[in-house]
């Protein structure tokens, strides 16, 4: 199939992304944690590396702070006590640097958690995973937080990137919770995730491969919807 025809062919699919998008509902944070104590908020890589400086901070990622920092106050005001930060915290000489340049080095303050969620009164009851890939729970200890609270069953999944950190974490909770026979629910309010983008004239400049951000935000959200994932356009 040459670019015309995959262009052609898949039109029909991207306005129905478009129009499937335009219907994403808002949900009641009351119909999240019903009860609070089943709840959780995970939140993926909102650190300063990815939202204010470093090779991959993004204005795209920093826009979605603040709703997340506003999801987590109202999630605590109403009882919500697991608040989890899954974080990169890489090894200076990180293997995952061959795919993508230095970022989130442990120690750093590209590997801290941004500023607006240190400001939070209750920063200090956060818990806190550091990751050394993009995926969530290989060699950072969330198998043995899961484990130990079988209580929680929702969980909503913020954070970056849509396609990468975030889309591992939902996708192993969801799958993890099928393998068992666990039936737990995982939420996605698109307002608190998003992704980076590099058009193709500067990925071509800079020697990179694209990454049109639009494009694969909703995709990969949907794809989250295909294998149960929730995804709704916010929650209040």
């Amino acid at each position: 199939m040459n670019a015309s025809e995959l262009v052609r062919n898949s039109e029909p699919f991207l306005r129905y992304l478009a129009e499937w998008e335009a219907g994403w509902p808002a949900m009641a944070l009351a119909d999240v944690a019903i009860d609070p104590a089943r709840a959780a908020i995970v939140s993926v890589d909102v650190i300063n590396g990815f939202c204010n400086t470093g090779t991959l901070a993004s204005e795209r990622v920093q826009g979605i702070v603040a709703p997340i920092v506003e999801l987590f106050r109202l999630a605590e005001a109403v009882g919500v006590q697991q608040l989890l930060l899954v974080q990169e915290a890489h090894e200076p000489h990180a293997l995952e640097f061959a795919q993508y340049p230095a970022h989130g080095v442990r120690g750093t303050v590209e590997a801290e958690a941004v500023p607006e969620l240190k400001a939070l009164p209750f920063f200090e009851r956060m818990q806190v995973f550091s990751k050394n890939s993009i995926h969530p729970a290989f060699n950072t200890g969330l198998d043995g937080w899961l484990e130990a609270h079988p209580e929680v069953t929702t969980f909503v999944v913020v954070g970056d990137c849509t396609d990468l950190c975030t889309y591992q974490t939902a996708m192993y909770l969801k799958l993890r919770a099928n393998a068992r026979q666990l039936p737990q629910r995982v939420i996605v309010p698109a307002n608190c995730v998003q992704t980076f983008d590099t058009p193709l004239a500067l990925a071509r400049q800079i020697g990179a491969l694209p990454h049109d951000g639009d494009l694969l935000h909703l995709v990969f959200l949907y794809s989250m919807q295909l294998n149960g994932i929730e995804v709704v356009r916010t929650i209040m």
